[in-house]
């Protein structure tokens, strides 16, 4: 009898992805629907997968600390695994690698708040809840408009232009959503030998977005200009502008350069292979710029691999 998985924000852009990784491996997904009792949704599921996110971290002090008491019951309701898909936020500007050694030292108020969700999650194994954090850097995914690569980055690759949020050679964690939907997975089918509370850091991609620059230059065969981003717009539409407003919090991130531990992911699985940055490109150009992609590209496929 296969396994089953209830997702919540299953419409989103985490939880999207996370129903088609499970679908895919032959679990049945049930997709929550909000404003429904989620304690009897998650009824005989096996895992809990919360994919449940303000857009634009709006109201993260209420929103937040109500999601995470839903899910906890939830939990401990049906006796289902919650999964949680976690950010850097937690560590502030501390040296990297980052891991679960690393204690939580959050520079922002949003940090703070993720912190205190994790420790409520931990705290509740002792109730008999049992949680799988896999803890990943800025998401990355081709099909959705509000990522930042998206809205920002790459928005004008078609003119040859990238647009860089940190400084040209700082190195910051990024999580193809794929990919990391395909770790939870993973994750989940090993559920039953990891600890009651399993603080996993997701290696993803480290990279400089000159070398996004560079790779899409070899790529498309035209060149490629870095461009940084004027920060100083930002912070004078953040009184209007909800997103704006609260990136500007957190560009200590784009000052610190950070990696997470590979380690711990590689001991779990150590059959899971990420997608290569050139093929997390070509799905990019395939959406963003299809007419760049025929003209210099005509011999790269968009098909990606692993």
């Amino acid at each position: 009898m296969a396994n089953t998985v209830l997702i919540l924000g299953a419409n989103g852009l985490v939880g999207g992805q996370a129903a088609r990784a499970f679908a895919a491996a032959g679990w049945q997904v049930r997709r929550y629907q909000r404003g429904t009792d989620m304690a009897v949704a998650a009824t005989g599921a096996d895992v809990i997968f919360n994919g449940l996110n303000p857009p634009n971290y709006h109201d993260w002090d209420n929103i937040i600390p109500a999601i995470t008491r839903d899910v906890i019951a939830a939990g401990l309701a049906s006796g289902a695994t919650i999964l949680q898909p976690g950010n850097v936020y937690v560590y502030g500007d501390q040296p990297g690698p980052w891991n679960a050694d690393k204690p939580h030292r959050p520079l922002s108020r949003k940090g703070g708040i993720r912190a205190r969700m994790d420790s409520d999650f931990q705290a509740a194994t002792a109730k008999g809840l049992r949680v799988i954090i896999l803890r990943a850097g800025d998401f990355i995914d081709p099909e959705a408009p509000r990522s930042l690569w998206n809205m920002i980055a790459l928005k004008y690759v078609g003119s040859g232009r990238v647009i860089s949020l940190a400084d040209r050679d700082t190195k910051r964690a990024y999580a193809y959503l794929p990919d990391l939907a395909r770790a939870f997975v993973a994750l989940a089918d090993r559920r039953a030998s990891l600890p009651a509370y399993a603080d996993i850091p997701f290696v993803g991609l480290t990279l400089a977005m000159q070398e996004v620059a560079n790779s899409l230059q070899r790529l498309t065969g035209r060149r490629m200009v870095l461009w940084g981003y004027p920060w100083w717009l930002m912070r004078l539409t953040a009184p209007l502008w909800e997103l704006a407003r609260e990136l500007v919090e957190m560009r200590y991130l784009w000052r610190t350069s950070h990696s997470l531990d590979a380690a711990p992911l590689a001991a779990l699985l150590p059959d899971f292979r990420l997608t290569s940055l050139d093929d997390v490109l070509r799905a990019e150009l395939a959406v963003l710029a299809p007419r760049l992609l025929a003209a210099y590209g005509t011999s790269i496929s968009t098909q990606t691999g692993r």
